[in-house]
């Protein structure tokens, strides 16, 4: 297997707009799979005030390979300002789903 696996993690303030960033990635094959985390209460400083805002998480599982094209298409299609965008390595895991993995997010 050539491509190493990554997870990619945003976060946004609408469900909706979650399902919206899950299933385009998925479906434009960037991602194998996209997983949403249940609503949240995040707390963060912006533009100097204390902000509370509920959000959901996305996490991508896709390569290294797909990576810049995925945060390119999320921060297109994103409504933040300052989109989440970070990645977690994976170190290991069953072979047969992080084969299948670089199969789904290949550029057919």
């Amino acid at each position: 297997m050539a491509s190493e696996i990554v997870i990619a993690q945003t976060t946004i303030d609408d469900e909706n707009k979650a399902k919206a960033l899950a299933h385009g990635a998925v479906e434009s094959r960037l991602a194998a799979c996209a997983h949403i985390d249940q609503p949240f209460t995040a707390v963060y400083r912006w533009k100097g005030a204390i902000e509370t805002a509920t959000e959901w998480r996305i996490s991508y599982k896709t390569t290294t390979d797909r990576l810049p094209e995925l945060e390119a298409w999320v921060a297109g299609e994103h409504s933040y300002e300052v989109p989440e965008w970070i990645t977690l390595p994976i170190t290991g895991g069953s072979e047969a789903y992080l084969s299948w993995v670089v199969d789904e997010s290949a550029a057919q």
